[in-house]
């Protein structure tokens, strides 16, 4: 089975300026992309995402799991988790995520969206544990999803609906001058699983 589809060639910059974004429409052939939905959906240690806002606990009924090459550990929103061992299907595409985008990836934050009621507000992945201006490679499987840039200075907006199999890659300065979000929308029904692999540093395992 060939676990990858045929566009792996290098698309235009998504941002105007300040930050490097490439989209790969199909990065993942149909088959696989399908089955590692399936795999992942059942075989994944998925829990309820957690946060602290202004003091209070908040349990979301989005779902999310980190897994890495070591038992590394990733805050944000003032919670702490710590890294599970690679699954096969993880690994798989791992290995896909570092052939397009040439990176090497050690961990992995996946969400769980279980129809488009759930998404994710305005936020840049700024935490000190992450390599600076590294690059994030976020696989999508499963419902298509409106997915949304804004500079934090001059407000400028872009938008894209990203596919199942799709594999969208932040680079650079991306994370340091813009924003990006996944609105909620009534229109899905159906669940969406997103991989975002990236580069953890300065931690002693």
């Amino acid at each position: 089975m060939d676990l990858f589809a045929n566009e792996h060639d290098s698309p235009h910059n998504l941002l105007p300026f300040d930050g490097t974004v490439h989209y790969f429409h199909t990065a993942i052939a149909r088959d696989t992309a399908d089955a590692s939905f399936e795999n992942l959906l059942h075989n994944i240690a998925w829990q309820h995402d957690e946060a602290r806002i202004f003091g209070k606990h908040i349990v979301t009924r989005r779902k999310v799991a980190w897994y890495g090459d070591a038992p590394f550990h990733y805050t944000y929103s003032r919670v702490t988790k710590q890294a599970l061992p690679w699954t096969d299907t993880l690994v798989t595409l791992k290995n896909l995520a570092e052939e397009v985008t040439g990176e090497r990836f050690n961990s992995c934050l996946l969400n769980l969206y279980h129809d488009g009621s759930e998404g994710m507000g305005w936020h840049s992945d700024g935490e000190r544990d992450l390599r600076k201006h590294g690059a994030i490679a976020s696989v999508s499987l499963g419902a298509e999803r409106k997915f949304a840039f804004r500079h934090k200075q001059s407000k400028h907006t872009t938008s894209l609906t990203l596919a199942h199999g799709s594999l969208l890659v932040m680079r650079d300065q991306t994370q340091t001058h813009w924003l990006h979000r996944l609105p909620p929308t009534k229109k899905i029904a159906t669940p969406r699983i997103n991989l975002t692999f990236r580069t953890i540093v300065n931690q002693v395992i």
